[in-house]
């Protein structure tokens, strides 16, 4: 236990310590960048050139001169009756969330540009990948979405590998979410978890003083005392997240029995469209290759020139994510031994 104890002390020193060192780095950074201009821009990318570049390098190996000779023609053909009578736009997204949903800043500008062109008879198909994270912030990106349907454009989400809590919380807005059969959906509840090193600091004679004025500024504390009225009004706090969270969904897809999925649990795709939670069972490639026929296939990208501080923050997010992954697959194993 007293190896525990110094292993403990040393960890938490030097988790200080880096930490003191990053803000450092991060405030040199600031100052030396601050006043600098970034280059932002957005990147489209054909998906239906995409696709016709894909078959053709493969056309090569399979079919015969005149073949691709005929193939060519009618293609061309097409092109010309597109350029005549153009087809309706899909604008493709992605969002790929973590923690902090962080993507949301590039969701928020993507979505801007494609409102200032996008018609009633266009649509948006977002390719979103999450197991959710802090609750302010994937409620911002989810408030980002309702954007689309207020102007009336059909929204879809195609889920290939997991939208769980508030990743399903975006994907619930669509018109219709379609998802990969074994892709993990649900996961709709609130989670609130902090060590606790009180005792370990009473051991060792270190007070720690917490000044509030109001009754509820804190509840649980990561270093102080928590007293039960604390753990039960944090408790009341993540029971009225939770609430919320159900009554967002409700409003969103009302045929879903909200009592019976709210539970926590996340499903396999192929479970998950039993119980209302997703409309359709297809890869996001079954759905954009489905519609490249009769409509022009935009892949939108916002991007900006990452400065040093913005790589030094995505390093540090980075491995801020790995850990708490690391920690929720030592959960998850410890679970089903």
């Amino acid at each position: 236990m007293e190896f525990l104890t110094n292993y403990g002390l040393f960890l938490l020193q030097t988790v200080t310590l880096v930490a003191a060192i990053l803000v450092i780095i991060a405030g040199v950074l600031a100052l030396a960048t601050k006043g600098k201009h970034k280059s932002v821009r957005l990147k489209i990318t054909s998906l239906n050139e995409r696709f016709h570049q894909l078959t053709e390098q493969l056309s090569e190996h399979v079919h015969s001169k005149p073949q691709r000779r005929t193939r060519a023609k009618q293609y061309k053909k097409q092109q010309q009756q597109r350029q005549k009578h153009p087809y309706p736009k899909c604008f493709v997204l992605q969002f790929k969330g973590d923690i902090k949903a962080s993507a949301v800043e590039s969701l928020r500008q993507e979505i801007t540009a494609v409102l200032s062109v996008a018609t009633q008879e266009d649509q948006v198909l977002v390719c979103l990948e999450s197991p959710g994270g802090l609750v302010h912030a994937y409620g911002l990106a989810a408030a980002q979405l309702t954007r689309i349907k207020a102007q009336n454009i059909p929204l879809t989400i195609c889920i290939d590998h997991v939208a769980a809590s508030g990743g399903y919380m975006m994907a619930c807005v669509a018109d219709k979410i379609i998802a990969a059969p074994f892709a993990i959906i649900g996961s709709i509840g609130v989670v609130g978890q902090m060590p606790n090193f009180h005792r370990l600091l009473k051991k060792h004679y270190i007070d720690y003083e917490l000044l509030t004025a109001g009754q509820f500024k804190r509840t649980l504390t990561v270093f102080g005392h928590n007293t039960e009225q604390a753990r039960q009004k944090f408790q009341q706090d993540l029971e009225d997240i939770h609430q919320s969270f159900k009554a967002f969904i409700t409003q969103q897809r009302p045929t879903t029995n909200i009592n019976r999925v709210a539970t926590g649990e996340h499903w396999l795709a192929s479970q998950a469209l039993e119980l209302q939670l997703v409309d359709e069972l297809a890869t996001s490639d079954q759905v954009l290759t489905g519609i490249c026929n009769t409509h022009d296939i935009l892949q939108v990208r916002y991007q900006r020139k990452a400065t040093v501080m913005d790589k030094l923050t995505h390093s540090v997010h980075l491995l801020i994510d790995r850990w708490f992954t690391s920690l929720q697959q030592k959960q998850r194993d410890s679970t089903f031994q």
